[in-house]
């Protein structure tokens, strides 16, 4: 099981490795590393425990 994932910034369009806590699911908040924009993150785990992540701009 991995716990991270890459996204990319829906702002600048740079890839980031994304860590996700593996007990954390669901909707947060997390700014761009390099343009400090936010991010609305969805993140959800299968059945294995793979991580997928969904990275949009947050309102």
């Amino acid at each position: 099981m991995d716990d991270t994932v890459t996204v990319y910034c829906p702002y600048c369009g740079a890839a980031t490795e994304l860590y996700v806590d593996p007990e954390t699911t669901g909707a947060f908040v997390e700014d761009c590393a390099l343009c400090c924009n936010p991010w609305r993150v969805e993140a959800s785990r299968d059945e294995e425990g793979n991580l997928t992540a969904h990275v949009e701009r947050a309102q």
